[in-house]
């Protein structure tokens, strides 16, 4: 009954769920050679009974202490949840007809790493340190022998799961349905990485929508749970915490969500009757605690498993199967693991110092060669790693970070250095500075100061025709189109971007000046009959990136001879052209 009454709670809070949703379900995806998950535990702790938003009239606030945003269980870390959403949001515009919640992808968060332990991500939402599974030899666990070299769990015998999203190897790379894999980008940096939070929840979402799945249905979203673990009791911790996740959550930063405590680490019945192969494991396992290899259980997406099977509540000791009540402890002369301990948090620095006395310096739309870089030390000058610490562009400067950014995240490494990614300069130029400060307030912010100068103008010392053919027109006609081409260089390189000015001189070597007669360009810009007029000045010309560069139409007048045409760089470098007009025909 207890089963029942959950699953009317959440069919009642599913979003969007209509009584005809469950008739339009599609089929699931077809079954896998390869498990997805490997079959483990999870962690088992429950949302608190309070709600993040506390009913109309309450007196109890439910709040936060830390942050007065509601209960420090609906605080989930600003990176994991920022990727939870952007998961949600991408198969939100591929796939609309699956109606993914991101809460959904948060509650199956929780049960498999705690958030990523808390949010222990750098700022592209990589894991600090590797989530590793238990290795599945076999002995105890699922017997997955090494697929990946080593790539993603650095284990060249077996298989580990690995990851937020707790993927073993073997599915992230080619356990689709399709034989390629589920592994995604999520966060477009063009690889596929399960230790990253943003492509491990894009891959868990496009799982759970697989085959066609529309979770407002409630069998839809049973068996895409169940799909990820074959587990009743499994099914009933996912969707508490996604109904908890649904009622309302908060940010919290990177690094501060609370973890959770409690792991299940008995074996579960499979289809056939038989033991999933999967555990949590503790720290002698080489792994990390509460984690597991995971997606799921050993259900398959088409076959997640008997829901009812797993965990019945209620039921007594098997006699056969003695250990917990539901039969499903650790038999007699099994090796008993410790309670591992929940990971520590890394000391807090009491200061942030500048490395370097230098303010960094570029020029406009170049790239900063040094970095912004602080040191997190503690109150006898010792380094402190693992600290979160942003830096912050002020808006009076259009520099940025990668992808356009303001901000980012960095974690400080074993020497205690914070290095942010590289920095840009914009167009605008002037002084600024770069806030650094840690995420967590236990040492004062520091500043960098940056300056962005102008780009200097580009330069050439030597100018020269691209061809040596003689230039030649009749008078009261024009030259061939484009006739008259240069190239610019600058220590013998070709010069993009270089001023050009083209005048018609006078033959005097001493004295140039602009002629009154003979050739003459028109002026680009003008209108109506102005557009005619004879101009032997024309300015604006700019070499292309190639430092090439092809003079608009020259016409002539009634003038006949050899007239001088005159190239200069604000350099000095100096080209000129001879252009020779022959007389009309008389006739």
């Amino acid at each position: 009954m207890a089963a029942l009454v959950l699953a009317a709670l959440t069919a009642s809070q599913a979003p969007g769920a209509t009584g005809t949703a469950a008739a339009k379900r599609r089929p699931s995806p077809p079954p896998s050679d390869v498990p997805i998950d490997g079959g483990s535990g999870y962690y088992t702790d429950l949302p608190p009974l309070k709600s993040p938003v506390p009913p109309h009239g309450s007196q109890h606030t439910g709040q936060d202490p830390a942050t007065g945003k509601g209960p420090a269980e609906a605080g989930l870390p600003a990176t994991v949840l920022a990727a939870y959403k952007k998961a949600a949001s991408t198969i939100g515009s591929s796939d609309p007809g699956c109606r993914l919640p991101w809460q959904l992808l948060a509650g199956i968060g929780k049960v498999e790493s705690g958030q990523a332990r808390g949010g222990a991500v750098d700022a592209e939402g990589t894991t600090l340190q590797p989530i590793l599974g238990p290795q599945l030899n076999g002995r105890g666990f699922a017997r997955i022998t090494d697929t990946d070299g080593g790539r993603y769990d650095g284990d060249l015998t077996h298989d580990r799961a690995v990851g937020p999203m707790q993927f073993i190897p073997s599915t992230w790379a080619n356990g689709g349905p399709d034989g390629t894999g589920w592994g995604a980008d999520g966060n477009g940096d063009g690889k596929k990485d399960p230790n990253n939070v943003f492509d491990a929840s894009l891959a868990a979402g496009h799982y759970l929508c697989a085959g066609g799945r529309d979770l407002t249905a409630q069998d839809d979203l049973d068996r895409a749970i169940l799909g990820y673990n074959h587990s009743e009791e499994y099914l009933r911790t996912v969707l508490s915490w996604y109904r908890f996740y649904r009622n309302g959550t908060h940010e919290v930063p990177d690094g501060r969500a609370v973890l959770p405590v409690h792991r299940d680490t008995g074996q579960h019945g499979d289809d056939n009757g038989g033991r999933s192969e999967g555990r949590h494991h503790d720290g002698a396992s080489g792994g990390e605690p509460g984690k597991s290899p995971r997606p799921g259980g050993s259900g398959t997406p088409d076959r997640p498993g008997k829901p009812g099977k797993d965990h019945q509540p209620g039921k007594g000791q098997h006699p056969d199967k003695p250990g917990r009540p539901d039969g499903t402890g650790p038999t007699p002369g099994s090796p008993q693991k410790p309670t591992p301990k929940p990971p520590t948090e890394p000391a807090h620095p009491t200061a942030l110092v500048r490395v370097g006395d230098t303010d960094l310096s570029t020029t406009a739309g170049a790239e900063f060669a040094t970095p912004p870089q602080v040191r997190a030390q503690d109150a006898r000058g010792k380094a402190v790693a693992g600290v979160p610490v942003r830096f912050t562009l002020p808006a009076a400067t259009d520099a940025r970070f990668p992808g356009d950014a303001t901000s980012v995240t960095v974690t400080t490494d074993k020497d205690g250095l914070a290095t942010a990614p590289t920095l840009r300069a914009g167009d605008r130029t002037g002084d600024f500075r770069i806030r650094a400060a840690t995420v967590r307030p236990t040492a004062p912010a520091v500043e960098i100061g940056a300056t962005v100068k102008a780009k200097p103008a580009p330069k050439a010392d030597q100018l020269a025709r691209t061809s040596d053919k003689e230039l030649t027109a009749t008078a009261g006609k024009a030259f061939a189109e484009d006739a008259v081409e240069i190239k610019a260089t600058y220590q013998g390189k070709a010069a993009a971007g270089v001023a050009v000015t083209a005048t018609m001189v006078t033959a005097d070597p001493n004295n140039p000046v602009e002629n009154d007669k003979g050739p003459y360009f028109k002026d680009p810009e003008a209108t109506g009959a102005a557009r005619h007029k004879p101009l032997r000045t024309l300015t604006g010309l700019t070499t292309d990136a190639d430092g090439l560069l092809k003079l608009p139409k020259i016409y002539t007048d009634a003038h006949s001879g050899t007239f001088l045409l005159r190239l200069t760089t604000a350099d000095g470098a100096v080209l000129t052209v001879k252009l020779k007009v022959a007389p009309a025909a008389r006739s």
